[in-house]
């Protein structure tokens, strides 16, 4: 696995530095190419190179048709359902508030366990919880007061939090992948390969073209969006999750939206207002509270969209 010779503050490093700043690739995928077309090109180019790790350690690929069923499933939440809402999403905000809206998965994650694996809901983790969705009202509420409730940034808000809860689903799945003995590294190969498909099917189905943007930007976010954000990103943090556990491991997702917005301030010329300001501060600190409690078992792993 990516990384497994490294320290935890170097995986931690890796893993912050590379999903914090993937939020801005993605503002590079947008324009020509459409966003179910570009992330066809991103799986496909992730899946060749997940394979080919799988091939070269001697990871089996073979599993019987049940668990490809619940790789299928959890692809179109994880791998292809969440990214295209993000990457419509980020054609209304700047990339940082993307990887804000984001940061609410924990509190997803607690939703879904409860709805789909039964897990009861700890009524600590209400309060915290509701700090981070008022942090976010406060983060969007100048923009919504100056262009309205039907504006670009309400729509952006509204994609990615349905992105964000379709990617808890994907890790709600994981669980169950884990159950039929289906390894991570060999479940996110089959997944980004499926995702690669479905991404193309939508592709098709819309009527998208099969184009490719000549900027020399939109290859290299490409790139750089499959090699680190898809393969060494989830690699390094599976890795903490090995060492640390996937608590601990989880404190990175209060950490790469610092990343993210910092890189909208200075290269997308967001501005700030402080209320703002004060949005990011209790959604950052409902998250941290929220990771702070004991989590109950079993745990989720939890991968942004990156």
């Amino acid at each position: 696995m990516p990384g497994s010779g490294l320290p935890v503050w170097a995986l931690y490093v890796i893993t912050v530095a590379i999903w914090g700043s993937s939020w801005y690739g993605i503002k590079e995928q947008l324009g020509v190419v459409a966003p179910t077309v570009s992330l066809a090109y991103r799986f496909c180019l992730a899946a060749a190179i997940l394979w080919l790790f799988c091939a070269v350690t001697r990871r089996s690929l073979r599993f019987p048709p049940s668990a490809h069923r619940w790789m299928a499933l959890q692809a179109l939440c994880l791998f292809c359902g969440n990214y295209i809402l993000f990457y419509y999403a980020g054609f209304h905000v700047v990339s940082g508030l993307l990887a804000l809206c984001f940061s609410t998965i924990p509190l997803m994650n607690v939703l879904n366990a409860s709805l789909f694996l039964r897990q009861p809901v700890d009524r600590g983790v209400i309060v915290p919880s509701l700090v981070s969705l008022a942090g976010l009202v406060l983060v969007f509420l100048p923009e919504f007061m100056d262009k309205g409730l039907g504006s670009a940034p309400l729509i952006g808000f509204v994609l990615s939090m349905l992105a964000t809860f379709l990617a808890s689903l994907g890790n709600v799945l994981s669980v169950k992948l884990k159950q039929v003995n289906v390894p991570v590294m060999q479940a996110n190969a089959w997944g980004m390969t499926y995702g690669a498909l479905f991404c193309a099917g939508f592709a098709v189905l819309s009527g998208a073209a099969f184009n490719y943007d000549p900027r020399t930007s939109f290859t290299v976010s490409l790139v750089l969006l499959a090699v680190f954000a898809s393969v060494i990103g989830f690699g390094t943090y599976l890795t903490l999750v090995q060492r640390i556990g996937a608590g601990r491991a989880a404190f990175s997702s209060v950490l790469f939206p610092l990343v993210a917005l910092s890189i909208s301030t200075v290269l997308e010329d967001h501005h700030w207002t402080p209320l703002a300001g004060a949005g990011v501060v209790l959604v950052l600190s409902g998250n941290l509270i929220l990771l702070l409690r004991r989590s109950p078992a079993p745990q989720l792993q939890k991968g942004p969209a990156q």
